[in-house]
């Protein structure tokens, strides 16, 4: 086991370091020049494709995925891989079917095109549920996990500094994104996603070394393999106990494409960068070059976790690192799955390399808090504020709302941090309790998208009456999986849309509706060209790890 030593904290810092200066520099302005809402908000709109796409995976990648999607490779296996290899797919259909209309409506956030296709108060509903979620939720677990990872790595593993990196981590986020807005965040983004892909796959090839006494990388994978056979099935059978989490079949045609949708579609802090692009040409590029890179993911956000849980199951006395199992176990006998990827970098990773995988890991933190912090601002300042508390009519008193959000929202975040330590698997809990909200949103969208008869009254009542039902079908005493409850809710609230919808109206097309035609979701060859190569990628990984 390796120490963090003076190189590794040179490295840190020069990261740090980097980071601020390129992320205050891409942001400066001239001279007597203020920043505009859109050069805040939206990066000026001057966004290319490998910058979009860049920045939409360092904003989903973080710790979510290095620390909780690894505890879940431990306790699952390979089959949460879905969340990652579905999104591939999630982002060619976000990019060919909603891209176009929502670039086509000029939106700054998401709320915003309820506004035009409903009425404000959805909107401002809606908002409400944004800001609440990103708060409450997202910032609050990538903060806890980070906090987490870090104390494991550089502190005593014990919770002691926790909070003292869950603060460190909000001051970072803060100390760029605050005054920057999302050009800061996003050509930041660019430098942070190759340093934790680097990060990733040194961390899963020096893993894969180590785990067996003989070392080498292709042993050590033929080894993982061996020992962990069931680990690498992508479809779980009823009677794996992890079935609840990921149900078969159904991972693929039900619940999952309401979490992908949802997140991918209709999240503000991940489509706020396609928003923000050159045009809607360059945003799908960058749409499919993210898809590209979701392929990848699952190499070093998952795998790590298999192999930690093959150091755990060796048996006593033959495994080559003393004292797994008590560094896993909590006091109350539980595995701390989420130890994993941090317990193998603080074990494995040798001096000067770990300087630069830990500046990796804290990349994907950043980036993500700085992300959600920006698009929650953008949310509270153009859904909120603006249209019910501005009281100036040149938006002059936009960005410093926005930078005001962006302060109070990470006091907030860091406040709630710490009420997170009791949850098993940290993943599973933010794709839980996101998808109470998630799939009644995703109903409203696809209905204003794509259904023209569906009016403000029936996206009200189906919005609002989501959660109740998913909360039911969440508490019922009956076994359900929680993709199941997603994918149950969301057909419900559409019902409930339709039959609202046709109640009150006279069954004509809405006057604001969506005109749907066929120009509008031409793409090139070039598109058309990565999709099928998505597709094909996809069916070989299931067909191999099915």
């Amino acid at each position: 086991m390796t120490t963090f030593q003076t190189l590794d904290y040179v490295i840190v810092v020069a990261y740090g370091l980097l980071i601020l200066s390129v992320g205050l520099w891409v942001s400066r302005t001239k001279k007597g020049e203020k920043k505009s809402a859109e050069d805040y908000f939206l990066a000026g709109k001057t966004l290319p494709f490998w910058a979009i796409g860049a920045s939409l995976i360092a904003a989903n990648i973080s710790a979510e995925q290095f620390v909780a999607m690894s505890g879940s490779g431990f306790a699952i296996g390979l089959a949460i891989a879905s969340y990652e290899w579905m999104a591939a797919l999630t982002l060619i259909v976000v990019a060919k079917f909603f891209l176009p209309i929502f670039i086509k409506q000029g939106l700054f956030t998401i709320p915003e095109f309820i506004e035009k296709r409903f009425n404000t108060n959805l909107k401002t509903i809606l908002a409400v549920f944004w800001v609440a979620l990103f708060i409450f939720v997202n910032l609050t677990s990538v903060l806890f996990l980070g906090a987490k990872a870090l104390d494991t790595i550089l502190g005593n593993g014990d919770g002691s500094t926790m909070v003292y990196f869950i603060i460190g981590l909000a001051l970072f986020a803060a100390a760029y994104s605050i005054w920057g807005g999302l050009a800061s965040v996003a050509w930041t983004d660019v430098i942070q996603v190759v340093l934790l892909v680097i990060g990733g796959f040194i961390t899963t090839l020096i893993a894969l070394h180590h785990v067996t006494p003989n070392g080498g990388i292709f042993a050590g994978l033929d080894h993982v393999y061996t020992v962990a056979g069931e680990k690498f099935h992508m479809i779980l059978k009823k009677d794996n106990p992890e079935y609840m989490n990921l149900p078969g079949i159904t991972v693929l045609i039900g619940g999952m494409w309401v979490a992908n949708l949802y997140y991918w579609g209709f999240n503000q802090y991940i489509i706020q960068r396609a928003l923000a692009a050159k045009s809607l040409r360059e945003a799908q590029k960058g749409l499919a070059f993210a898809a590209f890179l979701k392929l990848l993911l699952p190499i070093f956000v998952v795998i790590p976790g298999i192999i930690a849980y093959v150091m755990y199951m060796q048996p006593a006395g033959t495994s080559i690192i003393d004292g797994v199992q008590s560094t896993f176990l909590k006091a109350d006998g539980t595995i701390n799955y989420d130890l994993s990827y941090p317990w193998l970098i603080k074990t494995f990773i040798p001096t000067g390399i770990k300087g630069l995988v830990v500046a990796a890991l804290i990349a994907a933190i950043v980036s993500s808090l700085a992300s959600m912090l920006n698009s929650t601002a953008t949310i509270f300042t153009m859904d909120i504020y603006k249209p019910y508390l501005s009281k100036r009519t040149d938006g002059s008193d936009l960005v410093p709302v926005g930078r005001i959000a962006v302060i109070l929202a990470l006091i907030i975040a860091v406040v709630m941090a710490p009420a997170l330590d009791s949850m098993p698997q940290m993943f599973q809990y933010i794709q839980e309790y996101t998808g109470v909200v998630s799939p009644g949103i995703l109903a409203v969208f696809l209905m204003g998208l794509f259904w023209k008869k569906a009016n403000s009254t029936g996206a009200i009542v189906g919005v609002l009456a989501s959660i109740p039902v998913a909360l039911l079908l969440k508490f019922l005493p009956i076994e359900m999986p929680f993709l199941d409850q997603m994918m149950y809710t969301c057909l419900i609230t559409i019902a409930t849309i339709m039959m609202v919808s046709l109640v009150v109206s006279d069954h004509d097309d809405h006057p604001r509706a969506i005109p749907l035609l066929k120009e509008t979701f031409a793409t090139p060859r070039s598109f058309n060209l990565a999709a099928y190569g998505v597709l094909l990628i996809l069916a070989v990984l299931y067909v191999v790890f099915w």
